[in-house]
């Protein structure tokens, strides 16, 4: 770690009222610390648009009885084996299913998978959450 600086902040009072309350709720010991959780979380999304090496959970859910949906999906994951590297299928209800991939490789490629799997006819709905590898992180 490097040397540490102080500065500080100007904050409407409501604005920082409401700030304490979420530190209050996800229990942080002090604000410095929760201040720095969101930069570093700002410069994770940042870096994580354009970097060479990133890490993305892709989670979809579906309806399995809709017509060869699930090959499709299992299709794209398997054209792209050598990024996915993690999926874990969970049955919700009779019909319904939710999936989660770990995706690994460049961040636009990352993006691209999420995209062609969340654009498979009758997936009712997907998320892409990329973030870091945490080799640069501080």
């Amino acid at each position: 770690m490097g040397k540490i600086v102080r500065f500080g902040i100007s904050l409407d009072e409501k604005l920082l009222e409401s700030f304490d309350q979420l530190i209050e709720h996800k229990k942080y010991t002090n604000r410095s610390e929760a201040i720095r959780d969101l930069i570093r979380a700002s410069l994770v999304e940042h870096h994580s648009e354009s970097a060479e090496e990133a890490i993305g959970t892709v989670t979809l859910i579906y309806n399995h009885h809709v017509r060869d949906l699930s090959d499709k999906l299992t299709e794209h994951q398997h054209a792209h084996h050598d990024r996915v590297i993690s999926a874990l299928h969970v049955h919700l209800d009779a019909h319904n299913c939710l999936e989660v991939l770990v995706v690994k490789g460049p961040a636009r490629e990352v993006r691209q998978i999420a995209d062609e799997l969340i654009g498979v006819k009758g997936v009712k709905h997907g998320k892409l959450v990329m973030t870091s590898t945490g080799k640069d992180l501080h």
